[in-house]
C-alpha cells in the first residue's frame, strides 16, 4: 500500500521535528550548568524563538504547502510523460458535486496552485486543492 502525500509529508516533517530536538539536546546539554539557562522551559522558549525566526516553523511545517508543491510537481511529470494519453487526473467538480476525470492530454499547463486545461475555445483552471488523484492505465498512481 502507498503512502498518500498527506502521509508522507507528515512523516517528513515528523522526522525533521525530531533531528531538530536532538541537536539541540547536544548543543545545549554543557549549558545545563549556567544559571537559569538550565532550566527545560528556557531550552523550549529559545527552541521556539530560533523557529519562528527562521521561518522554518511556517515553511516546513506548514500542512497543506508542502502538499501543493508535491500535487504541481506530479502534475508536472504527468504533462511531460511520454505515454501521458495513459494518464487520468480525477479532481471534485464543485458545481456538478461529483468526481471528474479528464484525460492528462488536455493539460496545457501547470501553474503554481492551478492546472490548466485547453478545451476548444478556453481555458479551464482547477485549483490544485481539488485534485484528488491520478490514474495510469485505470490504475491509482498517486492520490491525495
Amino acid at each position: 500500500m502507498a503512502l498518500r502525500e498527506q502521509d508522507k509529508h507528515f512523516l517528513s516533517s515528523l522526522y525533521w521535528a525530531i533531528s531538530i530536538i536532538f541537536v539541540w539536546k547536544g548543543l545545549w546539554e554543557g549549558l545545563y550548568e549556567l544559571p537559569y539557562i538550565g532550566d527545560p522551559f528556557v531550552f523550549l522558549f529559545i527552541g521556539f524563538a530560533m523557529l519562528t525566526f527562521s521561518g522554518l516553523i511556517f515553511k516546513e511545517f506548514d500542512p497543506l504547502g508542502g502538499v501543493d508543491k508535491a500535487i504541481t510537481q506530479k502534475l508536472q511529470e504527468v504533462k511531460s510523460h511520454p505515454q501521458k494519453q495513459h494518464f487520468e487526473v480525477v479532481y471534485v467538480d464543485k458545481f456538478q458535486k461529483k468526481d471528474v476525470k479528464i484525460p492528462a492530454t488536455d493539460i496545457e499547463k501547470v501553474e503554481e496552485g492551478a492546472l490548466v486545461l485547453k478545451t476548444e475555445n478556453k481555458e479551464i483552471f482547477i485549483p490544485t486543492h481539488r485534485i484528488k488523484e491520478i490514474l495510469f492505465k485505470g490504475k491509482r498512481e498517486w492520490r491525495l
